[in-house]
């Protein structure tokens, strides 16, 4: 007699219903296994940047740019090729002889999947010390958890050229405080619309000279290295001061 017993279902996991979301719901390509990951290159590409000169970026943004915060990283969503355009770039604007914490990762590559902020949105403070930080707007609740951390290596990454990291596997830095939640997982400051397009809202070389409704890629990239050249500056300064 065949038994009537079902089958047991395979547990469904919490990273079904983000991988859903961003395939069902955005038409982004996943890459297989678990913690979810986004491919790059296909219709976005990202700069990888020190929080602080992401917030100061974020001015050149369009209201629907897509940005995500991880640990003291912010990954701003690019158009799909950008990361190509940066050496070049770089160099157009007096950029390229410096060393620079920007990467930028294109085709070939990845990023962890945001997940939403877990209540509401997080706050851009102002610290004593002058800089930018993000705060929660309400502790998580106790036992709560995010995606897990992504590895630190990315693949299909491309930096300044004496950044002094290789195009491929670049290390992404490490966060000195975590500012994003539990475990320093990545989560969204401006979060993608389902159902939209998100290439209308990404920054793009062809925007030069504001011609369209896509932001300036020179804009942002010209902000976004001015302020990891001070950052370094900065730096430098701490650590001449430490040793005087």
């Amino acid at each position: 007699m065949a038994s009537i017993v079902p089958l047991p279902r395979r547990p469904f996991d919490s990273g079904d219903r983000v991988r859903e979301w961003y395939e069902s719901g955005l038409g982004w390509a996943t890459l297989p296994g678990s913690p979810v990951r986004l491919s790059t290159g296909v219709r976005f590409d990202v700069l990888d940047v020190p929080a602080e000169a992401g917030f100061a970026a974020l001015r050149h943004l369009a209201p629907g740019s897509p940005v995500a915060l991880h640990g003291e990283r912010v990954a701003l969503l690019v158009a799909a090729g950008s990361a190509d355009e940066l050496p070049g770039l770089l160099d157009w604007l007096d950029w390229g002889t410096l060393e620079l914490d920007l990467t930028a990762i294109g085709t070939d590559g990845h990023i962890g999947a945001p997940r939403p902020w877990p209540h509401g949105t997080p706050r851009i403070t102002s610290r004593p010390d002058g800089h930018s930080g993000v705060s929660s707007p309400r502790p998580l609740p106790r036992g709560g958890r995010a995606a897990a951390v992504e590895p630190r290596t990315v693949p299909g990454a491309r930096t300044s050229p004496l950044s002094g990291r290789t195009d491929a596997g670049a290390p992404l830095q490490p966060s000195s405080v975590d500012r994003t939640g539990p475990q320093g997982a990545a989560v969204w400051l401006r979060p993608p619309e389902p159902g939209g397009e998100v290439e209308l809202s990404l920054p793009t070389l062809s925007a030069l000279g504001g011609g369209g409704p896509a932001p300036d890629l020179v804009r942002l990239v010209d902000t976004v290295a001015t302020w990891c050249h001070r950052i370094r500056l900065r730096r430098l300064s701490d650590q001449a001061f430490a040793f005087s």
